[in-house]
């Protein structure tokens, strides 16, 4: 009869056993790859440290991943500075990088930087995870209710209903 007491999971990555060798490969591959992300983000300047991760490393290739095609642009200047200081430190093999978009380190920025954290999002009363929303200010309701003033009547309908939601959401930002 097999032994069915619980088992932590350290123990079953530190044993040697062809059956846990995946596993331990894998955890030992995210070890890598964290620790290569933090020496990157050191290296690189204030601004970027944010909007750029590693995504992976095979091959005597790293690739990176930033926010969007502006960022990209401004760590392509910065690559000749970063290839030198990772072959000295930790990638003597490092033959080049190459840098993908993720859109979704955006999301993850807009969200930390309205929210003061990072990577997080609110919940409503129903636990459910909600985006934090774009909000139309007065100023622009007045501008666009002007404007409906002065346009046919399909889009004056329109540009009333927009402006419309300017009221709703300074009730829904004071509940």
């Amino acid at each position: 009869m097999r032994d069915s007491q619980p088992v932590s999971l350290e123990s079953l990555l530190e044993k040697g056993t062809q059956d846990n060798n995946t596993l331990k490969s894998i955890q030992q591959r995210a070890v890598t790859l964290l620790k290569l992300n933090r020496t990157v983000i050191a290296l690189l300047p204030a601004q970027l440290q944010r909007q750029c991760r590693v995504a992976n490393y095979r091959k005597q290739l790293l690739i990176l991943e930033v926010a969007n095609a502006s960022w990209m642009t401004r760590l392509r200047y910065e690559l000749p500075a970063l290839r030198s200081a990772l072959r000295q430190q930790i990638l003597p093999s490092l033959s080049s990088i190459d840098i993908k978009i993720n859109p979704s380190l955006m999301k993850s920025e807009s969200i930390s930087s309205s929210t003061g954290e990072k990577n997080s999002s609110l919940q409503d009363g129903r636990g459910k995870r909600e985006e934090p929303g774009r909000q139309l200010s007065t100023e622009s309701a007045n501008a666009l209710k002007a404007l409906a003033q002065r346009s046919p009547e399909k889009l004056r309908k329109t540009l009333e209903r927009l402006a419309a939601l300017a009221g709703e959401s300074a009730g829904a930002a004071d509940k």
